[in-house]
């Protein structure tokens, strides 16, 4: 969101020109929240409706909750902050993140930052297909009973394409049919029957499902079995994103520590979470914090995001790295991340709630491959940020500021005094509840 932005952006009289480059001389994060608001209003050009759902003002309420789930009581709010600098395949993209971990957003911002000197992130997606699973039971002869499923294939996907006219007409439905045959689980031999179906703009949950459900007698027939579990599969390793970042040596030095000491830190660190399936759990968790914020701010399913993840990080036999940090010819850092993205833009919470609505139009995203390229992006950021902190100062300073602002907070301290309780604290290096009563009391008796 450059200033040149402001200056020549002929929408904006010359009362706004003045104040947003008086805005625009603080950094995002040195701005009041209303200002932020305001600042992304007129950079990302959407309506102020949807800038209030973003702050909370006009969120989810209890009464559109109540269509959602069951049971309802109310609603429950977690952080919403704009990670930044992310140029994502040449387009500068803000992107809201959900969390309530410390330093997830700030760390994002920088190593999009870093990554702008290489170019920043070129991400792609595959063909949105999702795998729907029919579990046949009690079937006489498996071989046979396979064969006759491929035989009668192209009905199948017939059948399955008519369960969903609007997604047929948008360009997706069935592509392919797969069987298996398990015979090594503890119930014995047994046939499986997956479906390959696109599902376009959608996650997919509910298409799949329902064709499934619609397929599941006719697949009884065919084989003589018993059609007992019809379900969409969370390893949706035919519907992948991937995304590739190169960070020129020379970005990487900071402080007292030169670019190669640091590449060579990230790499080793790395190749730790290679190796290590104790690390590699912790590895994977750092690019879920960029990854699920994402998925939960745009309305998402973030569990079958991280069942997949973790599924797919196992899929060699041996759990490891999602990402993976090598050095090219340069000296130059590169990372690089593939995993699955099952992620819609169309149907389930992302049309109900209205922050994620407003989400997707902040990011200006048209399609869910593009989503799933950004929440890529950010989760390769996320572990370049973890990496890169573990490889030189260690994890915990990066933390330390927002979490002594956060045990001030615990401690009841008012707004106003929540800032120099933090800053006591971390130059004493004793970041507690109980220091921080201590400061608070002392303060008060002034």
């Amino acid at each position: 969101m450059p200033v040149l932005f402001v200056i020549i952006n002929p929408a904006f009289s010359w009362t706004d020109r003045v104040y947003w480059i008086m805005v625009k001389k603080r950094k995002f994060h040195q701005l009041s929240i209303k200002e932020r608001l305001q600042v992304l209003q007129k950079t990302a050009g959407i309506s102020l409706q949807d800038m209030q759902a973003l702050g909370g003002a006009a969120g989810l309420t209890a009464e559109q909750a109540n269509f959602m789930i069951e049971n309802v009581v109310g609603t429950y709010a977690l952080p919403l902050g704009i990670a930044q600098h992310f140029v994502i395949n040449s387009r500068e993209v803000p992107v809201p993140m959900v969390v309530e971990e410390p330093s997830v957003v700030a760390a994002a911002s920088y190593m999009a930052k870093l990554a702008q000197a290489g170019g920043g992130f070129m991400a792609e997606s595959s063909a949105p297909e999702m795998i729907g699973q029919i579990q046949i039971l009690e079937v006489a002869d498996l071989p046979k009973a396979k064969a006759h499923i491929l035989e009668h294939k192209e009905e199948l996907l017939q059948r399955a394409t008519r369960v969903d006219p609007v997604l047929q007409r948008l360009g997706g439905g069935a592509r392919d049919i797969e069987v298996r045959i398990i015979a090594d689980s503890p119930i014995g031999s047994f046939l499986v029957m997956h479906l390959i179906y696109d599902v376009r703009d959608a996650m997919g949950a509910n298409a799949v499902n329902s064709a499934l459900e619609e397929l599941a007698p006719f697949v009884e027939q065919i084989t003589g079995g018993k059609a007992l579990l019809r379900i969409l599969s969370n390893l949706a390793d035919r519907r992948l994103a991937k995304v590739r970042c190169t960070i020129p040596v020379a970005a990487l030095a900071f402080k007292d520590f030169r670019g190669e000491q640091v590449r060579d830190g990230i790499i080793a660190a790395w190749a730790f979470a290679s190796a290590d399936p104790y690390r590699a759990a912790t590895n994977n968790k750092g690019i879920m914090n960029g990854v699920d914020a994402v998925v939960i701010a745009t309305g998402n399913d973030w569990r079958a995001v991280e069942a997949g993840a973790h599924a797919y990080a196992a899929r060699g036999g041996r759990y490891t790295s999602l990402s993976r940090w090598t050095k090219d010819e340069n000296g130059d850092v590169v990372g690089e991340l593939e995993m699955p993205m099952a992620v819609g833009i169309v149907g389930g919470a992302t049309k109900v709630h209205p922050g994620a609505q407003a989400a997707l139009k902040l990011m200006g995203v048209k399609t869910a491959g593009e989503l799933a390229e950004i929440i890529v992006s950010v989760g390769l950021a996320q572990n370049l940020g973890a990496l890169r902190a573990l490889a030189t100062e260690g994890i915990q300073r990066g933390h330390m500021a927002l979490h002594a602002r956060q045990v001030a907070v615990s401690a009841g301290a008012p707004s106003e005094l929540v800032a120099p309780i933090a800053e006591q604290m971390i130059k004493e290096r004793n970041i507690q509840i109980y220091r921080a009563i201590e400061i608070l009391k002392d303060w008060n008796r002034k």
